[in-house]
């Protein structure tokens, strides 16, 4: 029999089956990266409730946040209210390799954590725009969108860091300082959306309903407070297994989500970690950015709203 293999003090399993269909990679392959982007990732994913998506040979993959009961004692936790679920769940803390590649030989392949950390009283650590093209349409449109939100940061004296989302569009980062409101931050999120959207309207959209976005890039906004955003070097659940990839500003119109996996991402980043090298200090949000966004409705609740309106208008009533 041959003997189990251990990395990290974790025994591994299964490493040589295929991750997922259509994954062009093994379970070793991810355990592989995972060991050597390691400590570059575990440091988004530290102090921060984590979500996983994991998937098992043969079936969907599924979102998972409330631990599982074999979970090793070792692995920290935190147990917080979930808005989603209505209930309390024990969410684990990523805050070394060891618990990383358990996760990994878990068929965890997408790290999900929310812009709070465990401690919620530090407040938000990043306001972060998704731009996410239409259907049919090239990353390249998301990356326009980007620099559409850059400029309208800029304008109001912030600066953000990018990377891909691992998917088809461009998350945008940007710092803030310990200890603002929840509801400010959320606020300042809507006002830069809304800016970049009025630098191009024929471009990008904040159209949270699907089918009034025109075709146009959405400016989503509304990754704040509980809600999470994948992590800076986390594989997607995606064809090749691409991963979320930091890259410069002026690396962005020369890349593609494909040109990351976790088959080559390892190679591209060599000891580097431009996540870190490309973010800016932590900003305070300008008044008037806040100001702005408090007089834009929240975009799921409009849209709740609207969507009532709407089939009320369809039955006649």
């Amino acid at each position: 029999m041959t003997s189990a293999e251990v990395r990290a003090g974790v025994e591994l399993t299964n490493l040589d089956q295929p991750l997922f269909d259509g994954a062009e990679a093994t379970k070793r392959d991810l355990i592989d990266y995972l060991e050597v982007v390691g400590d570059r990732l575990v440091g988004n994913l530290r102090d921060r409730p984590l979500s996983v998506l994991r998937i098992r040979p043969g079936q969907e993959p599924f979102m998972q946040k409330n631990l599982p009961k074999y979970t090793p004692e070792w692995v920290r936790r935190v147990t917080m209210w979930a808005d989603s679920s209505k209930r309390e769940v024990s969410y684990a803390l990523c805050d070394d390799l060891r618990t990383l590649l358990w996760f990994g030989n878990q068929r965890a392949v997408e790290y999900h954590t929310t812009l709070l950390l465990a401690d919620p009283v530090q407040g938000p650590t990043h306001l972060v725009l998704d731009l996410d093209p239409p259907p049919g349409e090239h990353f390249r449109q998301a990356v326009r969108a980007a620099r559409l939100i850059r400029q309208a940061l800029a304008d109001d004296g912030l600066a953000g860091a990018v990377k891909t989302s691992g998917a088809k569009g461009v998350h945008v980062f940007v710092p803030v300082v310990p200890g603002l409101v929840i509801e400010d931050v959320a606020a300042a999120t809507r006002a830069v959306a809304a800016r970049a959207e009025r630098l191009d309207p024929d471009l990008a959209t904040t159209a949270f309903i699907r089918e009034d976005r025109g075709g146009k890039v959405f400016l989503d906004s509304t990754r704040s407070g509980g809600a999470t955003v994948v992590a800076a070097y986390s594989p997607r659940v995606r064809p090749g297994t691409p991963v979320s990839f930091p890259v410069s500003w002026a690396e962005l119109d020369d890349i593609a989500p494909g040109d990351f996996t976790v088959r080559t991402a390892a190679k591209q980043l060599g000891d580097r970690d431009p996540w870190s090298a490309e973010m800016p200090a932590p900003q305070t949000l300008p008044a008037d950015l806040v100001a702005e966004g408090h007089t834009i409705p929240v975009a799921r609740v409009q849209a709740m709203h609207e969507g009532k309106r709407r089939a009320r208008a369809r039955r006649g009533t």
